[in-house]
């Protein structure tokens, strides 16, 4: 794989739409100078506020973004600029802070699903399109948004089903990755799985005519469990589970994944001993393959630098399909554990015994190109895409953007970079 510093001229629109309204909507809501202006009835639409906390939804294919503020939700067509509906979320405030950071957006069902905070008391909303006369429905949020906008969420529609991490409790604690609505039960995780986990991103990887082992991989960075002095305090990890896993017996992990299986994701320089440990943010590039899948990792260190590296969807699978369970020494039982089944109630106790107390692989998952990241950086990038064009010369080529967010008491600045990848 080689890298190209060097422009050409591309057929089409370049920027990847989420990363680029991504960067520049800080100044979307500001009053100072914005890179984006958006149109209310041909009128310009200007807020008197900064708001440092905004959530983006892009439905593949649609020439819309939803964007998603305090006590606001925007629906605005990208082409024109134009907003489409405006929806306020006033929060309902029992003590603490009252206000409604809006934390999570998704299309579920036949509805736009928008969780906040609620003042402190999670809350999602069903918002239906305005042609369907159907009024805002109101639901429990706890699990799927937190409690304020500087905590750590996630969410995932994938099959008909909701998944969510998001703390239970308003102090952050009892943060795990779950399944929260949707055709199949809700399953959440064995306490002892992770620990001080941050969720950066979530997928699901379709598999053409085998539909049984779609597994869900999510990736995190979690508390180092080696308090050497020369040990990063962070490690980041890569887990799976499958689609059609609905928990266990009564007898162990009832409502509890029975798939759940984890690996640290590697990204450094070994012959050096250099490894950037904390990861910042995923693009997911999916092929009609899953095996051909790629997965972008951004990362950053301790010596306050970030890279890239690539992975293999099918390499990555491939270690929690082979490698041996850290810290378990005897025979394998089978089902081997990780396995998806039809009725995972009935995996055998000896399969779910493993995934209880030894749910880490032993190998670690490496990237294509082990030697040395993709990309290196001394600039504190926090967000990645990957974006694919065509040339002037029918060539089709990945283009890979970062952006970071440099903030000082009176502005944000918004900076981009691309890479082209070949």
């Amino acid at each position: 794989m080689l890298r190209d510093y060097f422009s050409f001229h591309i057929k089409g629109n370049l920027a990847y739409p989420l990363l680029v309204y991504g960067v520049c909507f800080h100044c979307a809501f500001c009053s100072y100078n914005p890179r984006l202006t958006l149109k209310q009835d041909d009128a310009l639409l200007l807020y008197n506020r900064n708001y440092s906390h905004t959530v983006l939804f892009h439905q593949k294919g649609s020439k819309s973004l939803i964007v998603g503020g305090i006590n606001q939700l925007l629906h605005f067509d990208v082409d024109s600029r134009q907003i489409v509906e405006n929806f306020t979320l006033n929060p309902r405030c029992v003590e603490g802070s009252c206000e409604n950071v809006v934390t999570v957006i998704e299309r579920f069902e036949n509805y736009t699903f928008v969780c906040g905070t609620n003042g402190e008391q999670p809350q999602c909303w069903k918002l239906f399109p305005r042609e369907s006369n159907k009024s805002t429905e109101g639901v429990d949020g706890t699990g799927i948004s937190p409690h304020t906008g500087s905590q750590n969420v996630l969410s995932l529609v994938a099959d008909g089903d909701l998944y969510a991490a998001a703390p239970l409790y308003s102090d952050g604690t009892l943060l795990q990755f779950r399944r929260k609505a949707g055709k199949r039960t809700s399953v959440w995780m064995y306490d002892q799985w992770v620990s001080e986990p941050t969720f950066i991103s979530s997928f699901l990887a379709q598999r053409k005519n085998d539909s049984l082992n779609e597994k869900i991989y999510v990736l995190f960075r979690e508390k180092n469990s080696d308090t050497s002095p020369e040990a990063d305090p962070w490690i980041s990890r890569v887990a799976r589970v499958c689609k059609v896993d609905e928990g266990g017996p009564k007898q162990l992990l009832q409502n509890i994944w029975t798939s759940f299986l984890k690996a640290r994701l590697v990204c450094g320089i070994p012959r050096e001993s250099l490894y950037f440990n904390r990861l910042q943010d995923i693009f997911i590039q999916h092929a009609d393959d899953w095996r051909d899948s790629r997965v972008y990792a951004l990362f950053s260190s301790s010596w306050n630098s970030t890279a890239v590296c690539i992975y293999s969807l099918a390499e990555l699978d491939d270690v929690f399909e082979h490698s041996s369970f850290k810290g378990y020494s005897e025979a394998i039982p089978i089902p081997r554990p990780g396995t998806c089944v039809k009725q995972s109630n009935f995996i055998p106790i000896s399969t779910l015994q493993i995934i209880k107390d030894h749910p880490e692989m032993k190998d670690w998952i490496q990237p294509i190109q082990k030697e040395t990241p993709f990309f290196t950086s001394n600039k504190n990038f926090t967000k990645i895409a990957v974006d694919r064009v065509q040339a002037s010369d029918d060539n089709l080529h990945n283009v890979l953007l970062l952006a970071t967010v440099q903030r000082s008491y009176h502005t944000t600045c918004a900076f981009m970079f691309s890479i082209i990848c070949t």
